[in-house]
């Protein structure tokens, strides 16, 4: 049985405390990947920088004899010689890479077993995007398929299941539902390396949450493949708790230098722009000329992503450096205005009031959990008499002192309006907004407005009233079906 507690929150993603045969992990976390043919970094080494759990590929140790027999002698901790929790994998990266291996899912679970793995992962069929909706849906079947067969085999040892379907949501919906009713300990979403490497992480929002909505809360969720740090804010945010990273290697083979927005070619740099123990110790061209300098780099800057993004659940403020990381990056901005669709969902897991106050940082923002579940407590407001909503600084104060309103509320975008009461209140009291308003700012609190007319409509009578700061935006003209419309210039009619 699973044993995962969540400690900390925010948005869809939590900080939790995963309990393992060899010790207890906290997620959200980073597996390095460990092939036994290129272990440059040792095994134990890896907690200097951060790891509390390692991944490695049960397959490539099956197919060769010699690390078969030694692994089944000594067990897979004594083989890489740690005593960290450790995740085996069971080749399907390579059944996706070369069409085929030497082993059946059986016997690469049965394998898994005797070596003791602490999380045994079934060889899953994954799928390549853009194939046929018939071929996804064979492979769904075969997987689930294996699924169940896996879940017969493996007894005493913890056991991952396998979420597939291509770039069919409805199947990855399907795919996540099945899988949960046969329970596992790990939940993963597989299939995903061919998006990361095509830069579609629009497609990729999409496939995790129609995974995530599926999937069971009280078990942790692995993002197979997603190593770069760069992704990590995003793929916490919508609920992902597991990461297996071989892109540090990879990466340092490939003479990149990895940084938390972005990867740069190393012979391009002439300055380290970083203070890792690595960069902080050798020139830039010790770091050019050292594959295992530059791997070491890739690690801490890994890890240290990692630790920013917990930090900030723990803060509130995950979304707020999704916002900052996403700009680095076009095709990440393009996936964080595409999770905005998600934000009724997202609001479900978001916690009503946080520590860290609300930043409106651009159009994003706009589009945040806390709008959404501020719109939806309008309904809250039974108003009658007559009531003034004022979009104005300059002549808030004549209005009010006329005496003439039952009740008085003010707009501030992104919200909208808000009573006197509610100054102090999280979020609308604790958000800075800057003096320029974007217009989907403007949009978003013009439309609770609008909302909150409706809401009331024969109940009360409205005096809607605006500065130029407004002027021309096509929510005016619809809510002057509502309400009396008064455009307040330099604090006077």
């Amino acid at each position: 049985m699973t044993e995962f507690e969540i400690v900390h929150k925010d948005l869809m993603g939590r900080i939790g405390k995963f309990r393992t045969p060899h010790g207890n992990v906290e997620t959200p976390t980073i597996m390095p990947v460990m092939n036994p043919n290129l272990m440059s970094i040792g095994a134990e080494e890896m907690k200097r920088y951060g790891a509390e759990m390692l991944i490695t590929n049960a397959y490539i140790i099956y197919r060769k004899v010699n690390l078969r027999e030694e692994a089944v002698k000594k067990g897979i901790h004594s083989f890489l010689e740690c005593e960290m929790p450790i995740m085996t994998d069971s080749g399907s990266y390579q059944l996706y890479e070369y069409k085929d291996v030497e082993v059946s899912n059986k016997e690469i679970l049965e394998f898994q077993q005797r070596i003791g793995s602490d999380v045994c992962v079934p060889l899953d069929i994954p799928t390549a995007p853009y194939v046929k909706r018939e071929r996804a849906k064979d492979d769904l079947e075969e997987t689930v398929s294996r699924m169940r067969e896996a879940r017969s085999i493996i007894q005493n040892k913890m056991l991952a299941g396998v979420v597939q379907g291509s770039t069919f949501l409805e199947l990855r919906e399907e795919s996540a539902k099945r899988v949960a009713e046969i329970g596992f300990d790990v939940y993963a979403i597989g299939g995903v390396v061919p998006l990361l490497e095509s830069y579609k992480f629009d497609e990729l929002v999409d496939i995790i949450m129609a995974s995530k909505k599926n999937l069971p809360l009280n078990a942790p969720v692995h993002l197979f493949g997603a190593g770069h740090p760069m992704l990590f804010p995003l793929a916490v945010a919508l609920g992902c708790d597991l990461f297996d990273s071989a892109a540090y290697a990879i990466y340092a083979k490939g003479k990149r230098y990895i940084t938390s927005d972005g990867t740069r070619k190393v012979e391009d740099l002439r300055y380290l722009p970083c203070s890792c123990p690595v960069c902080s110790s050798h020139s830039v061209e010790e770091v050019k000329e050292s594959e295992d300098l530059l791997a070491s780099h890739n690690l801490c800057v890994t890890f240290e992503e990692m630790r920013v993004v917990k930090q900030s659940i723990v803060e509130g403020s995950l979304w707020e450096l999704c916002e900052r990381r996403c700009r680095a990056y076009p095709a990440l901005l393009n996936a964080l205005n595409h999770a905005t669709k998600y934000a009724g969902v997202i609001e479900k897991y978001d916690a009503s009031t946080k520590k860290h106050p609300f930043f409106y940082l651009g159009e994003t923002s706009a589009h945040r959990p806390e709008v959404l579940r501020y719109s939806y407590r309008l309904n809250r407001f039974k108003l009658s008499g007559n009531v003034l909503i004022t979009a104005t600084v300059g002549s808030k104060g004549k209005e009010v002192e006329s005496g003439n309103y039952d009740y008085v509320f003010f707009v501030k975008p992104p919200f909208g309006p808000y009573p006197a009461e509610l100054s102090e209140s999280y979020p609308v009291g604790q958000s800075e907004i800057p003096a320029e308003i974007d217009n989907g700012a403007k949009t978003a609190a013009l439309q609770n407005v609008l909302k909150l007319l409706e809401l009331n409509n024969g109940k009360a009578k409205f005096v809607f009233a605006y500065d130029d700061s407004w002027e021309g935006h096509p929510l005016i003209a619809e809510i002057g079906k509502h309400a009396v419309v008064r455009l307040m210039k330099g604090g006077d009619d």
